[in-house]
């Protein structure tokens, strides 16, 4: 049977290893837009780690924190991370006799990242309703297969983006995508909290911020200007600044890249989802990691106990595993505020997948 079970192993990689190298098939459907990056880009990428992105986000805000995790994968010692040099063997019976032949391999990463429906250049993709984060977590699954690309080892999800990732999980762990998907062996959702929002604490800035953007005009003079206005009204500059980067310009006037409506869609399925029970029982084989901010404004006291009690327990044969970890000295912008540490917290775990 263990030999059974490490054949089967084997054939899946050296399948991620093919799928590699082949040309991708033509578009079938509208999908989103992203970015690509490669450590190697001279070489055929062989595993993949997937970026999404927070509500009014974009792909340009993990470019940096991607391109510095693809330099930390690739200077890393290869003795010192098993998937630096993946062996496959391949087992063949002849005249009663088993040969076995032996293929090693340097893993070279690439990162991809999302634009979210409704987000970035997504925006001028006609993408079908609803807008929820079902659909949003669908849209990877449609971009890998318009793409003909392998199935991504490893997700990364910040803020709504972290439930985006685990909806992406659970779909993929119930078939949702199709029998032959394979699962990501890594799930890290960044200082996103994994129920639903709390009623006493439901994000009451960015309704506030909903509420001002719809109160607006559809056009204004230019991003200055609206930068400058949401502080009048009392905004940070950096709040209007991030919310600045949500305009395109038309004419001689700027106006928003997103739907206010179907922006306001998005966030109200985040706020309601939950993902409690698919945490309680992880698909087999995914180790999934939740990232606390340690100044983050975004957690209750019952949903990091939870967490951690979680984190805690034993694992077993029959399902995956949650980690909980606290990134130092960030808000929830861990990104931004720490990504020297985020680096360091991330880098050797995803060079285990």
């Amino acid at each position: 049977m263990a030999a059974s079970v490490r054949i089967r192993n084997s054939s899946l990689l050296l399948t991620r290893f093919l799928n590699s190298a082949t040309l991708p098939r033509p578009r079938w459907l509208q999908t989103v837009a992203y970015e690509e990056l490669r450590a190697n880009p001279e070489k055929p990428y062989t595993s993949t780690a997937v970026f999404i992105h927070g509500f009014l986000g974009s792909s340009r805000n993990w470019r940096s924190f991607s391109r510095n995790l693809l330099a930390s994968l690739s200077n890393s010692s290869p003795s010192t991370s098993t998937s630096r040099s993946t062996l496959i063997f391949l087992f063949f019976v002849t005249l009663n006799r088993i040969i076995i032949y032996r293929f090693s391999f340097r893993a070279d990463w690439r990162t991809v990242m999302l634009d979210m429906r409704n987000h970035g250049k997504s925006t001028e993709r006609e993408l079908n309703p609803p807008h929820n984060i079902e659909s949003a977590a669908k849209d990877l699954a449609d971009l890998v297969k318009a793409e003909g690309w392998p199935w991504p080892e490893v997700v990364v999800g910040h803020s709504m983006g972290g439930k985006v990732a685990l909806q992406f999980a659970e779909s993929c762990s119930r078939g949702d995508y199709g029998h032959s998907v394979l699962s990501p062996k890594q799930l890290w959702v960044l200082d996103s909290v994994p129920g639903k929002v709390n009623p006493e604490n439901r994000n009451d800035e960015v309704r506030d911020v909903l509420a001002t953007l719809q109160s607006l005009p559809k056009q204004f003079p230019s991003r200055k200007w609206l930068v400058s206005h949401l502080m009048e009204l009392g905004y940070s500059k950096a709040l209007s600044d991030w919310i600045g980067t949500n305009v395109k310009k038309v004419g001689d006037h700027e106006t928003w890249i997103f739907d206010l409506e179907n922006a306001k869609e998005m966030f109200d399925s985040y706020c309601e989802k939950s993902y409690w029970n698919l945490l309680e029982k992880p698909p087999k084989g995914m180790k999934i990691v939740i990232l606390r901010a340690e100044k983050s404004d975004r957690w209750d006291q019952d949903a990091i106990e939870r967490i951690q009690k979680l984190a805690s327990e034993r694992g077993s044969d029959s399902f995956g595993k949650v980690s909980f970890c606290v990134l130092p000295n960030a808000g929830h912008w861990v990104h931004v505020d720490n990504p020297k540490g985020l680096l360091e917290i991330m880098a050797p775990k995803v060079l285990c997948s």
